[in-house]
């Protein structure tokens, strides 16, 4: 049973990330905003299904290349560790978008005109929504330890960081000497 508890929790990160946006659309506000400013954000996506359909083949054996699937190792205690962190990463991803408010976007919204947020969960890492991500995923991969998790982790950490050098320079130009001044009160991770 374990076993499958990090699995459901994935769902609850894309409900969440999909309620928020259904919010703010009633407010006129459009949140996804993914692939406006950069075509090649699109290219995430056949790597995100990839890793959907090898954390599947994990647990139900969908046709999938053994040695992609299969765990490095299995253990009670490593479940249990993985649930502790993608509950606490849901948690944490959940006060986020809270503090979020209506400046909540996937992706760069350059017609925003919302307010730099840095307090909460921002006065202790200026992407913590990432880092909750890199957090949850993690977790995701202590569960099912094979090459493809890994594979995707390691991918994920190097999108999420082109997304945060992409984002700096937005925010440097959008809000100028008040970002500056967050950057240097606070990190870009933790």
């Amino acid at each position: 049973m374990l076993k499958y508890i990090p699995i459901l929790e994935l769902p609850v990160l894309i409900i969440m990330v999909l309620i928020r946006a259904i919010m703010l659309r009633r407010h006129g506000i459009k949140a996804i905003v993914f692939g406006v400013t950069d075509k090649t954000d699109y290219f995430i996506i056949p790597v995100v299904l990839l890793f959907f359909y090898a954390l599947l083949s994990s647990i139900v054996n969908l046709p999938f290349p053994d040695i992609l699937f299969k765990s490095f190792f299995e253990m009670r205690i490593l479940y249990i560790l993985s649930i502790i962190i993608c509950t606490i990463s849901l948690i944490w991803f959940g006060i986020t978008l809270k503090i979020f408010g209506k400046s909540f976007r996937v992706g760069i919204d350059e017609k925003s005109k919302d307010e730099l947020i840095t307090k909460g969960t921002f006065s202790l890492s200026r992407n913590p929504i990432y880092t909750g991500f890199i957090a949850f995923f993690t977790g995701i991969l202590i569960a099912y330890s094979n090459i493809t998790i890994l594979f995707f982790l390691i991918f994920l950490v190097i999108m999420i960081h082109r997304q945060i050098a992409r984002e700096e320079i937005f925010l440097k130009n959008h809000y100028g000497d008040e970002y500056e001044k967050y950057c240097k009160k606070v990190r870009k991770y933790m």
